[in-house]
This record gives structure tokens, sequence and C-alpha cells, in this order.
């Protein structure tokens, strides 16, 4: 493949970047991404000088270079981890998630449109379903979709002008909605990086209302092999829902993290709660593991997340910058 990944130096992306390298050393990635806060290129300081990997700042939104990459590099696949993706940021201002999320994708696409052999990648999240009561079934593919912040309806928004460009165009699309990722190099703003560093700083570990708000854990580097087999071998116009069906409260992930750091429980401080907070996002992963033949490697979230607390112990170079 010769993959241009747009948003490559975020959480995600330069998880995805530095596994396709180690694991597909054949495969050549160009990185496209404007840096804005949640960017760090210190996040691919091992691989920066590949000859497989080149870096391009821009922004998606400007077409003409998007343009310009694809035909210099001769892309054959397009992923998008191109987002604003902090939801309380987006109950503050909601124009940047708009601007990114959802006309960045359009521009997108209309690059694509110029080049249908293109296989294009739109990465999403389960929070485009929307609240789930706790006697709900886990949600799928054909779910309704009914996003409650604007950070959700702006990835909403953009699933469906993939989908409706698969109908009006046949693009070569399709989707990988994820359930809530965590893992190395996950920005300091989101809950477990976030609880974890004000651990080791001695600092309250912040739950908002009442921590039995439920969220289903999916380590990182199991949603990037996810989505590598989704852009290689998913069919157009699909949608897979990626889970690895580990179910926790807010209040369980901070309890853990109280455990594994030595803690005091009375460290958890309940805040005021988040406008909207749904309770519940749950996902059925049965077409993935079907279809593709896909399983979480990480499969007891108890295991992943010490792993996780042992990588922010050991870089705290990384992440002191960012508070």
């Amino acid at each position: 493949m010769r993959l241009l990944v747009t948003g490559g130096a975020g959480f995600i992306g330069s998880n995805f970047i530095r596994q396709v390298l180690a694991t597909h050393p054949n495969d050549v990635i160009v990185n496209l991404d404007k840096l804005t806060y949640a960017g760090n290129l210190t996040s691919l300081a091992a691989i920066a000088d590949s000859p497989q990997y080149h870096f391009i700042q821009a922004d998606i939104n400007d077409v003409a270079t998007v343009q310009k990459v694809v035909e210099q590099y001769r892309i054959t696949h397009v992923v998008n981890f191109a987002a604003e993706s902090h939801v309380d940021r987006s109950l503050t201002d909601s124009r940047p998630f708009y601007e990114t999320n959802v006309l960045g994708v359009l521009n997108l696409l209309q690059v694509i449109r110029t080049y249908p052999e293109i296989r294009f990648l739109q990465v999403s999240t389960d929070e485009v379903y929307g609240d789930q009561q706790l006697t709900e079934a886990p949600v799928t593919e054909s779910g309704q979709i009914k996003p409650s912040s604007p950070y959700a309806a702006s990835k909403a928004a953009a699933d469906l002008l993939v989908l409706a460009d698969f109908r009006s165009y046949g693009l070569n699309v399709g989707i990988s909605r994820s359930a809530n990722n965590y893992g190395p190099y996950q920005h300091p703003e989101k809950l477990i990086p976030k609880l974890v560093t004000n651990g080791l700083r001695e600092q309250p570990l912040p739950i908002y209302g009442s921590g039995e708000n439920r969220r289903d854990w999916l380590f990182v580097l199991d949603n990037c092999t996810a989505i590598y087999r989704i852009l290689r071998d998913g069919q157009a116009g699909r949608v897979y829902n990626i889970a690895a069906h580990q179910e926790r409260t807010n209040n369980q992930v901070s309890q853990a993290i109280v455990t594994q750091l030595g803690l005091e429980p009375d460290v958890i401080t309940h805040v005021a709660d988040r406008l909207g907070h749904d309770l519940r996002y749950a996902m059925s992963s049965e077409r993935l593991t079907t279809e593709l033949g896909w399983q979480p490697s990480m499969s007891n979230f108890e295991t992943g997340l010490q792993q996780t607390i042992v990588w922010y112990k050991q870089h705290a170079s990384w992440w002191q910058s960012l508070i």
C-alpha cells in the first residue's frame, strides 16, 4: 500500500503509523497533519527517518495540497484520522469541529472523486450512536444515528457524507467506528491519561457526575489492527464497528487507576457533570469478526490499563509539556 494518513500526528494516527511500518515494512506512508495542539511529532520520532515515511504539515481543507500529495506519492489508500475530538471543547466552541470534521471530510472526498481507484476509510466513533441504556443490547452498524454532543454530531455528519458519496459516485469508501481508545501517546485531556498523570503528580482525579457512565474500552493498537484490515479487505460502502467488549463505569476506571498507582481512595473527586453526558456506549463488532476475522489481542482491560500506566510513568517528558 501507498497510504495517505491524515491526522497521523495524533493519538490513534501516530500509533497506526508506527504499527504499520513495523508490521508492513514495504508500505509507504505519507502523514499529512495540521499540527494543532493535539498533534505531536515527538510521538513519531522513532520512525521519522524511515525511507518509507514522509511528513507534510497541511490542513485537510487545503484541497490543492491534498491533491498534489496524492499525485506525487501515487497514493492507493487514504485513512482519515484528522479530527477535533474532545467533547468538552466542542461544547465550548463547536466551529472548529465542523470545519475539520465535516468540511475537511467533504474536501477529502472531493479529491477522492478525481481518483476513484483510491480506497478511502473514514475513522469514526461509537459516539455517533448516542446514549444507550443499560438494558439495551450493543448496537450494530444498522443502529440509529443520534449524536448528543457537537463533536458526535460532526462525526455523524461526516459518516453520512461518506456513505452519500458511495451511493452517488460509487466511490471505494468505508467507515470504522471504534469504542473508547486508550493506550500510549494519548493527550492528557482525555479521561485515562488525565487520571493517570494527575495521580502521578499527586493531584485529584476528577470524575464527572455520579461516575456511573459506562464506556467500552479498546486498546489503541487493537483499533489500529482493525483499521488496517478494514482499509485492506473491507467491503466498499460498509460500516464496521470496532469493540473489545470491555465495559467499565468511570468509577471502575478511576478505582482501578487508584489501585494500580497505590493512591488513597479519597483522591477521586466528583465534579459537575458534562452537558448532555451520555450514560453508555456499547457496540457489537460481530460484522468485523465474521467478515474480516478480527479479534482484539488485548482482551482484558485491567492488563491494558497496567501497560498504559507503565508507559506514562516511563514517558513523563512526553506528557508533562502538554499539561
